[in-house]
């Protein structure tokens, strides 16, 4: 895809996540999407609820190059995006948001269970694990990130401890996507734990899960 219709994508997913309410007040974020080589489309500045197509720069994986003109404060987090898409060779973009819900999981440093079938039919059986906070785009940032990523190699997203949450997959729709489905877990596991708490899927969920998707002509979401 030409990085002209990589932008459009970015800005359909951000409208996405304001038009779903998945975004916190002050719409804070940043997303990005992979361009050929070690670069990326990254937002300029820290908004995206009126972000458009000219609000993304061509940066480069290891934020010199490419990176001239931008802000500080995304400078800072050009890391926090390349070291996604250099764990991940199949992630095509990556969604920074501080979305309430989930959030609310990565300020209480745990994990967010894999609890909620929308997330199941993502393939996410494993809870979403959180990387220990360090000052934001920090090299011990990038490096928690890093170490949740490889440890964990079958989810989409990363809770950053007291801070949000940081999700990638094949494309920027996709991705928003992921952030939606991730909030709507939190947000229903935390009212289930007012309830007695969340229950575990039994044993095979995920084979019947995809069986039953196959059926009725259904695919699988693929995880970052």
């Amino acid at each position: 895809m030409d990085g002209r219709n990589l932008r459009q994508e970015l800005v359909q997913a951000a409208r996405m996540l304001f038009s779903s309410g998945v975004m916190q007040a002050s719409g804070h974020g940043n997303m990005s999407a992979r361009l050929a080589g070690e670069r990326m489309l990254l937002t300029r500045g820290g908004g995206l609820n009126e972000v458009t197509v000219e609000d993304f720069a061509e940066v480069g994986f290891d934020g010199d190059v490419g990176a001239a003109g931008l802000p500080p404060g995304t400078r800072e987090i050009v890391g926090m995006h390349a070291c996604v898409y250099r764990e991940r060779p199949h992630v095509g973009a990556v969604i920074h948001t501080h979305s309430p819900h989930v959030t609310s999981f990565a300020i209480a440093n745990q994990p967010l269970p894999s609890a909620y079938e929308a997330m199941l039919r993502w393939g996410v059986t494993d809870a979403v694990p959180v990387a220990a906070w360090a000052p934001r785009g920090s090299a011990e940032s990038v490096s928690n990130i890093v170490d949740q990523i490889r440890a964990h190699p079958d989810v989409p997203a990363v809770l950053l401890g007291n801070h949000g949450i940081l999700a990638f997959g094949p494309d920027p729709v996709a991705t928003a996507r992921i952030v939606i489905i991730l909030e709507e877990a939190a947000q229903m596991t935390l009212g289930a734990r007012r309830l007695g708490g969340e229950r575990p899927f039994p044993p095979g969920a995920l084979e019947k899960e995809r069986a039953h998707m196959e059926r009725f002509g259904s695919v699988l979401g693929r995880p970052g």
